[in-house]
């Protein structure tokens, strides 16, 4: 047989997926038909490889790959040339595997039974990159089945309704009721064929009407951002979405953010040949069988064709088997080192098909639908108002028989003879499974996909972190502005000298009143007032400068003092020996820092024997240059001096 391909990956590494409600609804009725039934395309099977059907273009009728994992057509015509009109426009489609490049022409189109008048495609002269020979494949093009929003060539030539697919086309140009596909995928090499391959639009496949009562699986749709990147993606079974060789459900952990706990994102893709799966699910697959190891080359595990290994794979709460001959596939006359044959195991690491923007986990291809009937409704992807829309669904019908499937395998691995109990095929403990190594570009890719797929999370954490700092900044600009305001014109914050006119209480440098019943701390720099007696405290009036030399004044009712001294309990020689209060030191207290000014006449001597008795006496303390000036204006009520009553002086520092 040729030399095909191992894998054929057949659309563009996606994007960030979101969460859309994941719902499952059941149904007893019949997808409506036509009025006139159409027979259902032929799909032809190339070594359980390729799955092809032919279209015709321009006249020009030549095979093509069915690929439900892109939404382009592209054909190369291997001699008839068919009659098209160049729209003068080029584009390449990139695949996980391979590109092909060409320009955008439209032409007249058929497919199983319908027609196109226009239709835009991508005319390819060239192969080379895509396959090294076409030819030996057996198709000359692609047939893209997926969603509209997921054309390129759409894109390329917007506002061009001819740049719809074939099957957009074909659903808003003809009265279909129900805008669905549905695919049969045989399986060459067994004893026996149960079915052959077909496709139908909007019809199903006779025999298989069953599939109307299955589960429809809501498609999970991506960021409308990246709808181009929209595929027939669903999401498996909660914990139980794998189910192993050993009957135990397999341990998953998705990559897609958002995907919920226990689940994993599948890609159904007919476009390839082996399914793609995480290395941890592939590892547990085939990692505990005997005799199994991987090539790091192709990287692929290999194993002994004669292991039988059950696979199950769940979805809307029901069970699809995989054949025995499709988990460990016997198509590509592999040897190992010594010449031995080995089989290849058909659910391989995911490598060039990974997500880098966490779009999907896995991509189940042919191995995986040749188990199940499988029907993909558009819903609301196809505009069309006259239809009833929904969200896309897939539904999918199981048509492998566990016990049928063994016997199948008993007969072409085992020549007939169940030796599937004998020792050699015995699974390994879990304890001694093998894990296949992960390549340094692997490992840079998990690292890329883990930033980029969570890049709606990254921005919307670095616009929290901005906006909550520039708040936070703005918020301590207007705490310094006001800092210390509050009701009652009370102000402990910055000050400036003034006051308001009339005002007899105690003023901050800023002229707000300060409460005339209570004392205040005002601080400039290092410099404190320290109030000491309320007693006949009236008013104050106090200004404190500089960082140096804190000073500080009071009057205290007090006994009165003998007329030889006076006596400071914060400062020594304070006075000079005789009296403050004579006449000839009255404007000489303390080194001229402090003058007594008192209304009344001057200060009465304690020693003689009529006294005045002011009502008021004010001191004023500047101090000497370089010292924290303290003002202090204290309203006092004096007795009688030279009683018991009488009145002394204190200057305190």
């Amino acid at each position: 047989m040729p030399n095909l391909p191992f894998s054929l990956a057949l659309f563009v590494i996606s994007a960030n997926a979101i969460r859309v409600p994941f719902e499952i609804h059941f149904s007893d009725n019949i997808l409506g038909t036509s009025l006139t039934r159409r027979t259902p395309t032929p799909v032809s099977n190339t070594g359980n490889a390729q799955y092809v059907s032919n279209i015709t273009l321009g006249g020009v009728t030549l095979p093509v790959l069915l690929d439900t994992g892109s939404s382009d057509l592209w054909a190369a015509f291997p001699s008839n040339q068919p009659s098209v009109t160049d729209l003068g426009k080029t584009v390449s489609l990139n695949y996980a595997v391979g590109k092909v490049g060409g320009s955008i022409a439209t032409t007249s189109l058929s497919f199983g039974g319908y027609n196109v008048d226009n239709q835009a495609f991508l005319y390819v002269t060239d192969t080379s990159t895509f396959t090294s020979n076409i030819n030996a494949q057996g198709y000359y093009g692609l047939l893209g089945l997926g969603p509209n929003s997921g054309s390129l060539v759409r894109k390329k030539i917007s506002g061009d309704s001819r740049g719809d697919t074939m099957l957009t086309h074909i659903f808003e140009s003809h009265s279909l009721s129900d805008n669905y596909v549905s695919f049969l995928l045989d399986r060459k090499g067994a004893p026996t064929e149960a079915f052959t391959g077909q496709l139908t639009v909007s019809e199903i496949v006779p025999g298989f009407e069953n599939i109307t009562s299955m589960p429809k699986i809501d498609v999970d749709k991506v960021n409308r951002l990246l709808k181009a990147d929209q595929h027939w993606q669903i999401l498996t079974d909660q914990d139980n979405g794998i189910v192993g060789p050993d009957g135990q459900p397999l341990k998953v952990d998705s990559i897609v953010p958002g995907c919920p706990d226990g689940q994993l994102v599948a890609v159904i893709d007919s476009g390839f040949t082996f399914s793609q799966v995480p290395r941890d699910i592939s590892d547990q697959i085939y990692g505990r069988v005997q005799g199994a190891y991987y090539d790091t080359t192709e990287e692929f595990w290999m194993i002994p064709c004669g292991q039988y290994l059950n696979l199950t794979f769940n979805f809307g709460g029901k069970s699809y088997p995989v054949h025995s001959l499709d988990t460990v596939d016997d198509n590509f006359n592999r040897v190992d080192s010594t010449g031995q044959k080995v089989c290849l195991g058909a659910f391989q690491p995911i490598t060039s098909a990974f997500s880098l923007l966490g779009h999907y986990d896995m991509i189940l291809g042919m191995s995986f639908l040749r188990n199940a009937y499988t029907l993909l409704d558009f819903g609301d992807w196809v505009d069309v108002n006259s239809k009833t829309q929904a969200n896309p669904y897939i539904q999918l019908a199981s048509v492998t028989n566990p016990t049928t499937a063994r016997a199948e395998f008993v007969k072409v691995r085992l020549g007939g003879v169940d030796t599937t109990g004998d020792s050699k095929w015995a699974l390994l403990p879990a304890d001694q499974m093998q894990h296949s190594p992960v390549s340094e570009e692997e490992k840079k890719k998990k690292y890329q996909e883990m930033v980029l797929s969570r890049w709606p999370y990254i921005l919307l954490g670095c616009l929290v972190f901005t906006l909550g700092t520039t708040g936070y900044c703005i918020w301590r600009c207007c705490c310094r502005k006001g800092r210390g305001k509050g009701g009652d014109g009370k102000f402990a914050g910055f000050f400036k000298r003034g006051g308001k006119k009339g005002n007899t209480g105690a003023r901050g440098f800023g002229g707000e009143e300060m409460d005339r019943s209570s004392h205040h701390k005002l601080q400039d720099e290092d410099s404190s007032y320290y109030p000491t007696s309320g007693q006949n405290n009236v008013s104050m009036y106090a200004l404190n400068r500089t960082t140096s030399n804190h000073s500080q004044q009071s009057f205290q009712r007090q006994q009165p003092p003998t007329a030889s001294s006076y006596a400071s309990p914060s400062r020594s020689n304070l006075l000079p020996s005789n009296n403050p209060y004579s006449n000839a030191h009255a404007q000489n207290w303390d080194n001229a820092s402090t003058y007594s000014l008192q209304g009344g006449g001057g200060p009465p001597s304690p020693g003689a024997g009529a006294v005045q008795h002011p009502q008021s006496v004010y001191a004023m303390n500047p101090h000497a240059v370089g010292s924290v000036a303290s003002v202090h204006m204290q309203r006092q009520e004096y007795g009688g001096y030279g009683t018991a009553d009488g009145y002394a002086g204190q200057y305190s520092r």
